[in-house]
């Protein structure tokens, strides 16, 4: 099976993208972010006719995340636990029945988090304390799980292009990163580094400064897997291709492989 990620930077100026992609990669389950439109207005009927189910918690204007998946959803729940009063959407939670069994999927957009001296920052902690609060007590179901999405998080110096840029930035800064280590130190797995350690694997290149020219990439995008999805992960790759297209986002998509044919 076939797993995606990618933030779109709004859904309706890259459809065309979007679905000359889905032919190509052919994913079974993709997950979006930054679909930058309400739940009525997105665009579902050109999705569904090329096989997919489609949910979407989205908002107007900004954030929004969605999933489309080729198997039925079996359960769908938006919006992430620990603050009722949290209504940006940036969570979906999902839950696909395989050969291999229930495989739960989350779409996530992690809060950017600039300036960090605003409260900005300080929800951007907050969010991943919760996020963590949430995956420690789904890791206990032992199942095969992913967290997939715009984490706004650049994970090492290994996962940028020019580290020295970002060191005041918000993605980049000691509590970002510790936040994240202390997110994959319950037992995720980073599905990238799990089969490539090389230091040019980038998913978002900005629009300013000829970023993409330059290949002055980070590593934001990321795939993490809960054991029992380790267990059985076959390959990862980013298509950095896309990036080149006419009307790029300034993510290009990650996949992963899981063999989940049952055993």
């Amino acid at each position: 099976m076939r797993i995606a990620t990618w933030n779109v930077n709004s859904i309706r100026q890259r459809m065309d993208n979007l679905e000359a992609w889905l032919r190509e990669r052919q994913p079974d389950i993709v997950c979006l972010q930054e679909i930058k439109c309400t739940d009525e207005a997105f665009p579902r009927e050109p999705l569904e006719a090329l096989g997919y189910n489609v949910a979407v918690h989205g908002q107007k204007t900004f954030n929004g995340v969605a999933l489309l998946s080729k198997l039925p959803f079996d359960e769908v729940a938006p919006g992430l636990i620990g603050d009722d009063a949290d209504v940006q959407a940036r969570f979906l939670e999902a839950i696909v029945s395989t050969k291999s069994g229930a495989l739960r999927v989350i779409s996530l957009y992690l809060p950017n988090g600039n300036p960090p001296d605003t409260d900005k920052y300080a929800y951007k902690l907050n969010w991943m304390s919760r996020l963590i609060n949430f995956s420690h007590e789904r890791l206990k179901l032992e199942e095969p799980m992913l967290l997939a999405g715009d984490f706004n998080v650049i994970p090492t110096t290994t996962d940028a292009s020019r580290p020295e840029a970002w060191k005041n930035d918000a993605l980049f800064l000691p509590q970002t990163r510790e936040k994240f280590r202390a997110l994959v130190n319950l037992g995720l797995t980073d599905a990238i580094r799990a089969v490539n350690d090389e230091s040019d694997l980038y998913t978002f290149w900005d629009y300013q400064a000829g970023a993409w020219a330059k290949d002055d990439g980070i590593r934001i995008d990321h795939l993490l897997l809960s054991p029992q999805a380790a267990d059985r992960l076959t390959d990862a790759g980013i298509d950095r291709h896309v990036r080149g297209w006419d009307k790029p986002s300034d993510h290009v998509p990650v996949y992963i492989d899981l063999d989940l044919d049952g055993r």
